[in-house]
């Protein structure tokens, strides 16, 4: 289902950006024609505001089912192959991880490291990647980190402190998940000043 990389050469790209390190693990790896945001909960309405303090409606998605749909809307308009990577964060512990994932080097961009697998998109949109995940660690999988075919046609970036992920693709990639009923999606404008919570 997941195949932990020891070579890290397919995620060289995102290692070796010149990209500021808080808006590559927040917003992704520069050079796309565009970029939005999916927002796991809604923007903070007042400086200083706790995440805490967010509404979240009561039958929204979880994170992971939320990235889920918006890598399975990315892959129905695009031509991009099945397989993908993704990088874990490996800040969750190593209880989180399944043994094979922990014997494969890291890939270190500055104040974050991850693991890398290699994934069948298809098979992560289902689910099927968190069953496998859990049936291994007993534990449920937590969020990627990046997300990307291995065409780099999109890459959806999904770090800890935010409460959002970034997405970067064509325009035209991104056009349908603004109108995914199931997402709350915006675009990023040019040198927005993005929102955090306290």
């Amino acid at each position: 289902m997941f195949d932990p990389c020891s070579d890290l050469a397919a995620a060289k790209w995102i290692a070796a950006s010149d990209e500021h390190w808080g808006k590559l693990v927040t917003l992704g790896p520069p050079g796309f024609p565009a970029y939005a945001r999916l927002r796991f909960i809604p923007d903070p309405v007042h400086e200083g505001q706790s995440e805490n303090d967010a509404v979240r409606q009561a039958d929204a998605p979880s994170d992971n089912d939320q990235l889920r749909i918006a890598v399975g809307t990315l892959l129905r308009h695009t031509d991009a192959p099945d397989e993908g990577y993704l990088l874990m964060w490996d800040g969750w512990g190593r209880d989180s991880f399944p043994e094979p994932v922990l014997r494969t080097p890291r890939l270190t961009v500055p104040n974050r490291e991850y693991y890398l697998c290699r994934v069948s998109l298809p098979d992560f949109v289902s689910g099927a990647i968190e069953d496998s995940w859990q049936a291994e660690t007993n534990r449920s999988m937590p969020h990627p980190a990046f997300i990307w075919p291995s065409d780099r046609a999109w890459c959806v970036t999904s770090d800890v402190d935010p409460h959002w992920a970034g997405i970067g693709a064509q325009q035209s990639l991104i056009d349908p998940l603004l109108t995914e009923p199931r997402l709350d999606v915006v675009r990023v404008e040019p040198n927005e000043k993005l929102p955090f919570y306290s």
